[in-house]
């Protein structure tokens, strides 16, 4: 049975569900903000996610304490791999607005991305409330769950999600994932086809899609699901990530041969 090495975690879990409301997975339209960088964070390009990142940066210099324009900066950060610097600001974030449950989601993802699992966890249970629970939450809770090792509690969380937001792809794609990383590929992409068909699936659960048809041994149809219906750029784009994780798992050449033998 395949089982993903832990260090390949964060790549992979697609962590939407982690971003704090108003943040990443919601449209930026303040009429100052650039028109390319008025989209949800999760479509950016690598080129729009850095000068989303330079522009953030600049408002967060001139207004250090304002709520939005830190986990927009922070989230950023996030998405071009400056963790660390990411939770920096979420901890400035985190002692300004102490009770913000926006905040200590953002903050509970950022010490995610930087390994402090434990941390993230308690932060974002923290954050939630019984008597008003968020889907997000629980989402966000399962996929640290699932960094931490304990996939059946993960995906117990990832059910309460779905009994307050039915249908969220975000939700649908991590519990894919968490199948994944205990070796059922099958039930993985059953959840992951099932998560691309729905509104709002990014890029990011193609990918993992497709990786989890490559490493059954479907190369030739792991490229066509990694490219999909979309320009040519990003479908290239797809495919480079595909051939990275799977090179990362030693498997793109010997998926590869046996495509070529049974081509």
């Amino acid at each position: 049975m395949l089982v993903l090495r832990r260090s390949l975690v964060p790549a992979l879990l697609v962590s939407a569900a982690l971003v704090a409301s108003g943040c990443a997975s919601k449209r930026m339209t303040t009429g100052s903000v650039p028109k390319n960088l008025q989209k949800p964070v999760a479509q950016m390009s690598m080129t729009e996610l850095k000068q989303a990142s330079d522009y953030w940066s600049k408002q967060y210099s001139r207004s250090p304490k304002d709520k939005r324009v830190g986990l927009q900066f922070a989230t950023s950060l996030r998405m071009t791999g400056r963790n660390e610097q990411a939770l920096a600001v979420m901890q400035q974030m985190a002692i300004l607005h102490s009770n913000d449950r926006d905040v200590l989601a953002a903050y509970g993802k950022a010490l995610a991305g930087a390994g402090q699992l434990k941390k993230a966890l308690s932060t974002v249970r923290r954050a939630q409330t019984p008597d008003q629970p968020d889907w997000k939450l629980h989402s966000a809770e399962g996929a640290i769950l699932d960094q931490l090792g304990q996939p059946k509690a993960a995906r117990l969380s990832y059910r309460k999600a779905l009994d307050l937001k039915p249908n969220e792809a975000s939700v649908i794609s991590n519990l894919g994932m968490s199948y994944l990383l205990t070796g059922d590929l099958r039930s993985s992409e059953t959840y992951l086809r099932q998560a691309i068909a729905l509104p709002g699936a990014d890029s990011r659960v193609r990918q993992n899609l497709a990786r989890v048809i490559g490493l059954q041994g479907r190369f030739k149809d792991a490229e066509t699901v990694a490219a999909g219906e979309l320009p040519p750029a990003e479908a290239q784009a797809n495919i480079a990530f595909l051939r990275q994780m799977l090179t990362e798992q030693n498997a793109w050449n010997k998926l590869k041969d046996k495509d070529k033998k049974a081509g």
